[in-house]
């Protein structure tokens, strides 16, 4: 009886920590060549560098996601997103919370100051967290 039970609140712990709460940052991206070649791949580098040097893959996961790509269509329309659109959202059982970040990147992509940045879009991680 004691090990039914022990092994009944393991399961439910597991499945409790599917419930627990994650965090995207979703990096949306075009196809163009000039992009794939510069700046767009660069920065879209820099970003996802800055989520898996302070994350694990279980708090925190990057998703690049492409425009051109039709399954992505509500995702696009959802967002209002364009190439570089860079939403953080946090996933928790029935809500989903987000921030807009496409200024915040748009800002590192022209100052380069990568420290700023990257204090920057910590916190706004975290505040989601």
């Amino acid at each position: 009886m004691k090990k039914t039970f022990l092994v009944l609140f393991t399961m439910s712990l597991i499945g409790l920590s599917s419930y627990a709460q994650k965090v995207e940052v979703l990096y949306f991206k075009a196809d163009l060549a000039c992009c794939a070649a510069r700046a767009c791949a660069n920065l879209e580098g820099q970003v996802k560098a800055v989520v898996e040097e302070n994350f694990n893959n279980r708090d925190v996961v990057f998703k690049s996601i492409r425009i051109a790509d039709p399954e992505n269509a509500a995702l696009i329309e959802k967002y209002s997103a364009r190439s570089q659109t860079v939403i953080i959202r946090s996933l928790k059982r029935r809500s989903v919370n987000f921030t807009d970040a496409t200024t915040m990147v748009r800002d590192f992509s022209r100052s380069q100051d990568q420290e700023a940045f990257k204090q920057s879009f910590l916190s706004a991680i975290r505040a989601l967290l």
